[in-house]
């Protein structure tokens, strides 16, 4: 009898109750604004922010609207004009290049490994080229960091990293958002914590600190900000720095507060799941398992997988067999943006030269979410179809 897989890929976990109360209390009291706080009141913004602080190891932290404005916001903050370049992965989703454009710079795209990372090589040649990597780590891979940061030491690249895909992981024990200038955090509905939309930044440096707070909104209010610099360093930038609101809530902080205190125990969740589907997969012919490096904790609340050279033809017919029988893959390979599945060249807005090398790898990506919706059993299951399919296909493509 052929298995069919009957849960629902964008069904995630409910709000902790804990979160859910909170909510209620800020919905009884109708101040939902971050400002509006009575006397010393630090509120479920400010709160959030001290607490995500402490749990990056961050000298500060601002909770914002979305993982796209605090990266937004790290661009502006460090000082990037209309018309420079800033570097990043050809390999990522449409916010990062979209933040770069949004600031009216012009992304320059770095290559992707086979690791589902940015190509250091192509880095290396390219970094000349701009002041900024805007690294995105993404699908929740991290490169090499230590190599990479040379590089950007070598070059005077100024590092801010796209962490939407790496809360709760690590380099060598170092938190992901650590080693860039600036760590940028998305808190939208499939990502690691649950608000709907909404972001977190977070820096040690007090003068770009004081900008990402002006800029996101804080009407000179900054002294009720969570985690924030001397009033002095206010006083040097306030005046140059424009208001771009886009701040968090006390509504959406409410509940993310509790998942904070969580988040440890969901990554392992996750990860829990993304190994029954690697082994599950493991060994599949004509499938190439995306390997984790040792010096990586990881947060699997994804997982990729590549069939490396096939004709899209075959590709399409593995991600059309699995959806029949319940299984969602996305593919990256696609002529036309699907979904979140764009990729480098579907971004009119900022032209690239054609990367042969990247186009083999990002023809072969597969991509599936693992929420936690899913139980352990559910996830072999899927592994099981998934392995049949790609078989299937595969031999019908040799024969």
């Amino acid at each position: 009898m052929t298995e069919i897989f009957k849960g629902n890929f964008t069904q995630q976990e409910p709000i902790p109750d804990e979160g859910i109360e909170a909510a209620l209390d800020v919905l009884r009291g109708g101040r939902l604004h971050r400002y509006n706080l009575v006397g010393d009141e630090v509120g479920e913004v400010g709160l959030l922010e001290q607490e995500f602080a402490v749990y990056t190891g961050a000298k500060y932290a601002l909770a914002v609207a979305s993982g796209g404005y605090a990266m937004a916001t790290a661009l502006r903050a460090v000082g990037v004009k209309p018309g420079e370049k800033v570097l990043t992965n050809a390999f990522t989703l449409a916010p990062v290049p979209g933040a770069i454009a949004s600031v009216g710079a012009v992304p320059v795209f770095v290559g992707v490994t086979e690791s589902l990372t940015i190509d250091l090589e192509d880095l290396a040649i390219k970094a000349g080229q701009a002041d900024v990597l805007m690294l995105s780590h993404m699908r929740g891979h991290l490169a090499d960091m230590d190599a990479l940061l040379e590089i950007c030491h070598t070059h005077d690249l100024t590092l801010i990293e796209d962490c939407a895909h790496t809360m709760g992981a690590a380099w060598k024990g170092r938190p992901s958002g650590r080693d860039g200038v600036i760590g940028c955090y998305s808190t939208q509905t499939y990502k690691h914590m649950n608000s709907g939309e909404g972001g977190l930044f977070v820096t040690d440096d007090d003068e770009i600190m004081a900008r990402a707070v002006i800029l996101s909104g804080s009407y000179m209010l900054y002294v009720r900000n969570g985690t924030v610099p001397a009033p002095e360093v206010f006083e040097r930038v306030k005046y140059e720095t424009p208001n771009v609101s886009g701040r968090m809530d006390h509504l959406r902080a409410a509940i993310l507060r509790p998942q904070l205190k969580q988040l440890d125990q969901q990554c392992a969740n996750w990860n829990d799941r993304y190994r029954v589907v690697e082994d599950g997969l493991r060994g599949t012919p004509g499938l190439t398992i995306v390997e984790r490096p040792e010096e990586e904790t990881y947060v699997g609340s994804s997982i990729q997988f590549l069939l490396l050279d096939w004709s899209p033809k075959g590709v399409q017919d593995v991600v059309s067999r699995c959806l029949i029988r319940g299984v969602e893959l996305k593919w990256f390979g696609g002529a036309e943006p699907s979904g979140f599945t764009s990729r480098y060249d579907s971004w009119r807005y900022a032209p690239s030269d054609q990367m042969p090398a990247s186009d083999r790898i990002l023809s072969g990506i597969l991509d599936m979410r693992l929420p936690l919706t899913f139980s352990l059993d559910d996830c072999a299951q899927i592994a099981r179809i998934i392995r049949a399919e790609v078989g299937a296909v595969y031999q019908a493509e040799e024969t």
